[in-house]
């Protein structure tokens, strides 16, 4: 079960998998920094696991269509992705809009206390 997960070769899983994460890591760059939608980086990043398993298939002689590995790879590929994504995006929006919104965490921000904007609520009305 193991040799159909790690493509017969822990070397080249490990390397195909760091180059790829990376990969991920800059689709999800790119797309947040872009003001995109994060569907764009988990869409880059279903691809990278497609290249991922052919890679895997051409130089180790691993299974193409085996849904486990492909299963493992797409998790690993959306996860970076979406982190990668959510980071460059609070990142985006607080050193942008410092007076609106403060850093609460790595993947968080909030609005700045004492600023009265609260998105939806903030919107005119039809009295107004």
């Amino acid at each position: 079960m193991d040799q159909a997960i790690l493509s017969k070769s822990l070397p080249v899983f490990i390397i195909l998998a760091i180059v790829f994460g990376l990969c991920s890591w800059l689709a999800g760059q790119a797309a947040a920094r872009g003001w995109r939608s994060i569907k764009v980086a988990l869409g880059y990043a279903v691809l990278i696991a497609m290249a991922d398993r052919f890679l895997l298939f051409a130089l180790r002689d691993a299974s193409l269509l085996d849904p486990m590995g492909f299963a493992i790879a797409l998790a690993m590929f959306l996860t970076v992705a979406a982190l990668a994504f959510r980071w460059n995006e609070v990142d985006m929006m607080v050193s942008q809009y410092p007076w609106l919104y403060e850093r609460t965490g790595s993947l968080s921000w909030r609005a700045v206390p004492g600023t009265d904007f609260g998105g939806a609520s903030h919107a005119k009305t039809a009295t107004d």
